[in-house]
């Protein structure tokens, strides 16, 4: 007797009656398969909806253009293209990595950590040349004594203490001064009972998911008999190899299988609620991550679900993003000199051109030609620079007297 099976005798199970043969024999059951270990990040993010819904905000937040902005001509923010941090934030923020790559990362890091982290490097006149991203979950934040905050991490060889003038810190929701909250741990519970259902359905497909069944005679089995015929079934009908292999059977024996439904095997009841909690914690539509099942809260057009996007859940996290942005890149100089970072949404309108073109048909009463022109990229064109309006709910006798006065000027 092995202590485990003096465990369970201590607890009143008797040797052999826990799932049948499993302890007795090794045999391999959906049971003994499962693990039970806490979640980890990786397991976490191998869910298909964590992965979905991580991959949907840093794929969409990264593919807004970052631009870095200054009061023009009558206090109106044009680009300040000339600004060192426009070329980091707009196109490349270190040697290795394109913006989109660097804002990816940052964004996965906010949504699975609650903290996204990179490391200021400056030149010796102190303007900003690079920003190069750490992963977060090696990063080890503290308040000194002299009230400011250090940061510490080893990566590849290298052992990095510095303090918050050398680190874009950008938190997650919930946080404090030292971090955000990480999503992974305070709803470590919806991930752990999300990755044992996953894993749970794997194991019965690993096993085959065929339903077990009887065997059944109305003649006495000798001794040798029952284990002969136990071995030659679990050698030839056993696994998912031998699925649907047909069976041969005589001397009054008969087969009674055990059913099981697809709906029960899959437990897709259980995986579909697990998907739908997962959307929930990242405030993502599951029908946004292909989950449609049971769904019928869609928008009445793209730019209906797009909108409500934008105005309760993205708005926050760019905001969040450009608040870290100003408060730790900008300089003194460029706060006075009216100086802002924030993400472009017009370039959602890029993959719309319906809803492209419905936007500038509104704008064009305050944008002329030529300008929404430049926002296409083309070329400006003669008299594109007016600013036109169109009249309507005007005086009868005006309408009227219009025309005519425009022809008169014309023959005088």
């Amino acid at each position: 007797m092995n202590w485990l099976q003096s465990a369970l005798a201590w607890c009143g199970i008797p040797i052999g009656g826990q799932d049948g043969d499993n302890f007795r024999t090794g045999r391999i059951t959906t049971e003994r398969n499962s693990d039970t270990s806490a979640s980890t990040e990786a397991s976490a993010l191998g869910l298909s909806a964590t992965w979905a819904c991580v991959n949907f905000w840093a794929g969409n937040i990264a593919g807004l253009p970052v631009t870095v902005y200054r009061n023009g001509p009558d206090g109106i923010a044009v680009e300040a293209r000339d600004h060192p941090l426009f070329w980091i934030l707009h196109d490349s923020p270190n040697y290795d990595q394109s913006a989109y790559d660097f804002w990816e990362f940052m964004c996965a890091c906010l949504e699975l950590h609650g903290n996204a982290y990179a490391e200021i490097e400056k030149r010796s006149d102190g303007t900003i040349q690079s920003l190069t991203p750490i992963r977060p979950d090696i990063v080890n934040v503290r308040r000194l004594p002299s009230g400011d905050l250090e940061y510490r991490w080893e990566a590849d060889g290298r052992r990095a203490v510095l303090t918050q003038e050398s680190v874009l810190h950008i938190r997650g929701f919930g946080g404090g001064p030292l971090g955000g909250l990480s999503p992974l741990q305070v709803c470590r519970r919806t991930f752990g009972s999300a990755i044992a259902t996953d894993r749970a359905a794997n194991a019965m497909f690993a096993n085959g998911a065929r339903p077990s069944g009887i065997l059944s005679t109305d003649k006495a089995l000798t001794g040798d008999q029952r284990p002969k015929l136990e071995g030659l079934l679990q050698e030839k009908f056993v696994g998912a190899a031998n699925s649907g292999r047909p069976m041969v059977l005589d001397n009054g024996v008969k087969w009674e299988q055990l059913s099981i439904s697809p709906a029960d095997a899959e437990m897709l009841e259980s995986r579909q609620f697990s998907v739908e909690d997962i959307c929930r914690i990242f405030e993502v539509d599951p029908h946004l991550v292909g989950h449609t099942a049971g769904n019928t809260q869609l928008g009445s057009s793209i730019g209906d679900q797009t909108l409500s996007l934008l105005k309760f859940k993205m708005r926050k996290r760019l905001k969040r993003i450009e608040g870290a942005l100003e408060k730790q890149l900008l300089t003194t100089a460029d706060r006075r000199a009216g100086v802002s970072i924030e993400f472009n949404v017009e370039g959602f309108l890029r993959a719309d051109s319906v809803g492209r073109a419905s936007y500038y048909d509104i704008m064009k009463q305050f944008m002329t030609k030529n300008e929404i022109r430049a926002l296409e990229g083309l070329k400006p064109v003669d008299g594109g620079d007016v600013l036109l309006t169109q009249m309507q709910d005007v005086p009868l006798a005006q309408a009227i007297a219009g025309p005519t006065e425009k022809i008169n000027d014309r023959t005088q």
